[in-house]
């Protein structure tokens, strides 16, 4: 813990001491049965109970204390106007990169609380140069948090946890206060599916009993803007988001499904109609292969003219095969056919002068 609360926790503060309740009602550190083993049943039953309930967030090491927020000066010299952040969370590991984290007692007015948020607000809004020169928002130059969808990037989120022990009733307080702070957290609605929470501060509440109970993965906190209770992941996020999101994403599945559904058909009704047209040969009846049927079909004027484009590869084959044989067989009867008449010619011709 920082300086400040390590000092008032050993006088028995009350502040400082529920901000260690709310570190270990969001840590919930698990025992080590191993070295329980010889306490008593009850002790051993309610270790178990904490080893089988939902875990916390991060490690010790992801909780800081009493942290400056500066809207003008430094880090190391914060100037005034800034905030101090109770407990700060980074467990980006379980879905927490930044958690901001106020413990109010119940003693202090809405109106006060109010002006605390707008402190936050100015931190936040708050814009330097970072070492790359580069300016941007001051938070980011400390803690790493992914960017957020486009067009919707909000603050890092702030956790209110109300300890019952002092004379105002949270009831009434949260109510004012959110009415108080609504220009800090209201989203924009996004044609009735979700809303956009764009330089916004998302606000979440919780009482300290309901933390210690059920930890950050009840339903235990609820976030300024909403109706109901939510877990701490679902209200710091945007569960209608991401829901709408799923929704367009199936959405577009299901399209593309239909669209190369549309597109095999077409192929298997182009394939089919291709089935119809194509040749058949006239020697053997068989239809053209695609080769084929592409070798017949009409040319350019420069490409060689096919000499038989009624007939399949095989029977064009055995067609030029049969044309080339009887073009070797033609001058062989050609020689015999003369050589025959000059013989006759000849022996009509010896007659006559016989004679």
């Amino acid at each position: 813990m920082g300086d400040p609360a390590r000092g008032a926790g050993r006088t028995g503060a009350s502040h400082p001491m529920m901000v260690n309740e709310a570190v270990l009602a969001l840590l919930r550190p698990k025992p080590d049965l191993a070295q329980l083993a010889s306490e008593p049943a009850d002790v051993l039953a309610a270790a178990r109970a904490a080893v089988d309930a939902p875990a916390g967030l991060g490690t010790i090491a992801s909780y800081a204390t009493e942290v400056a927020l500066p809207a003008t000066g430094t880090w190391a010299n914060p100037g005034r106007g800034g905030a101090q952040a109770d407990i700060v969370v980074t467990a980006p590991e379980d879905g927490v990169p930044l958690l901001f984290v106020e413990i109010d007692n119940c003693s202090e007015s809405a109106q006060v609380l109010a002006g605390k948020i707008d402190k936050y607000m100015r931190f936040c809004q708050r814009r330097v140069k970072d070492v790359d020169g580069r300016e941007r928002p001051m938070w980011r130059t400390r803690w790493w948090v992914p960017d957020g969808r486009h067009g919707d990037q909000p603050h890092p989120p702030l956790l209110l946890v109300f300890n019952r022990i002092g004379p105002r009733n949270p009831n009434t307080v949260i109510a004012q206060l959110a009415e108080l702070t609504q220009r800090h957290w209201q989203g924009h609605d996004y044609d009735g599916d979700f809303h956009m929470y764009d330089g916004k501060l998302p606000i979440v509440v919780t009482g300290m009993k309901q933390l210690k109970e059920h930890g950050p993965a009840g339903a235990a906190f609820r976030r300024f803007g909403r109706p109901h209770n939510q877990t701490l992941i679902e209200a710091i996020g945007n569960p209608r988001r991401e829901a709408y999101d799923a929704r367009k994403q199936a959405e577009y599945a299901a399209r593309q499904r239909e669209h190369q559904e549309e597109l095999r058909r077409i192929a298997a009704q182009h394939r089919a109609e291709c089935e119809v047209r194509r040749p058949v040969c006239a020697g053997c009846g068989t239809r053209f292969t695609d080769a084929r049927w592409k070798a017949v079909e009409p040319a350019g004027w420069g490409a060689p003219r096919e000499t038989h484009p009624r007939l399949c590869d095989d029977c064009k084959q055995r067609a030029i095969t049969t044309e080339r044989q009887a073009e070797q067989a033609g001058p062989e009867h050609q020689g015999h056919d003369q050589a025959v008449p000059e013989q006759k010619a000849g022996g009509t011709w010896l007659s006559r002068f016989r004679t």
